[in-house]
């Protein structure tokens, strides 16, 4: 039941499902206090004019949760037309220079659809990407997932220890991996660090790999352009020392600088701030410690 409506949902027009999706994000917004007051808050602490953003914000929420179905169903020469590079430079130079490529790619505009577009590019065939994902908790999600998001020259790797096992060896192979960064962490892997402003716990998994294969670290955004999605491709502004806060912070920078060329589309509603009970330290603290470091 869950794949056949997933199906249909991948087999109408892409404009068709914006629609709905916008309309639905919205409605959540009115009916939800708790999503609508953790938006506007998150705008708010971003320093953005919550009363002109809010709505807006809600709207391409509600289109990110329905284009999924469409980008993980279209065929590769589809999806090469639905998709520009706009930093195509940037990421060529980063593929050229023969180390291994971490690619970063927050909740913003249509993440789902980075991994698929690189799957389709010549230089996938011979450096394939492989994308860490977290296990639906809903045993009957898994086949969904796992069968459609996989493409050749994109593999999958759990959000477990044998996914990160997966991710290095991916790494060793000078390959390409993928990871969403602004998850909150669940497994004490993370450290307190700004975010906008404010002390969030953000993982330390992308810098530890990244550092450890001497990777290139890039910041990837598709942003949502109508009916088609132009991917934005960022350096990290500093190298990555190895130092836990520190990378953790200058992911995070890179990441704020990524939202801000479109941020209505960064999923504002996300519970970015909130506090996992396997954290061990303190906000104010390993805010302190992080600034102290930069």
């Amino acid at each position: 039941m869950v794949l056949a409506l997933f199906k249909l949902l991948g087999c109408l027009p892409l404009g068709v499902l914006h629609a709905i999706g916008g309309a639905s994000g919205l409605l959540v917004y009115v009916c939800s206090r708790r999503y609508r007051h953790r938006l506007r808050d998150n705008l708010a602490q971003a320093g953005f004019d919550v009363n002109a953003m809010a709505m807006p914000a809600a709207r391409e929420a509600g289109k990110q949760a329905l284009e999924t179905a469409w980008i993980w169903l279209r065929s590769p020469e589809h999806l090469q037309r639905a998709v520009q590079w706009a930093d195509e430079a940037v990421l060529k130079r980063a593929l050229d220079d023969g180390r291994a490529v971490m690619i970063l790619t927050p909740h913003l505009g249509c993440f789902e659809a980075i991994a698929q577009a690189y799957a389709v590019r010549p230089e996938a065939r011979a450096r394939p990407m492989t994308a860490l994902f977290r296990i639906p908790r809903k045993v009957i999600l898994r086949p969904l997932v796992e069968g459609t998001r996989a493409k050749e020259n994109l593999k999958l790797a759990p959000a477990d220890v044998t996914g990160v096992r997966l991710l290095l060896r991916a790494l060793k192979r000078r390959e390409v991996v993928g990871i969403l960064p602004d998850q909150v962490p669940t497994r004490g892997d993370g450290v307190w660090v700004p975010f906008f402003g404010k002390p969030a716990y953000t993982m330390t998994l992308p810098a530890r790999l990244a550092h450890s294969a001497n990777a290139i670290a890039l910041v990837l955004g598709a942003e949502r352009c109508g009916s088609r999605f132009r991917i934005h491709v960022d350096p990290l502004a500093e190298p990555l020392s190895g130092d836990a806060e520190r990378d953790a912070a200058s992911i995070n920078r890179g990441i704020e600088k990524m939202i801000l060329r479109f941020p209505v589309q960064y999923l504002w509603g996300y519970n970015r701030y909130k506090a996992p009970e396997s954290s061990k330290h303190k906000p104010g603290r390993a805010t302190n410690r992080a600034a102290d470091s930069a």
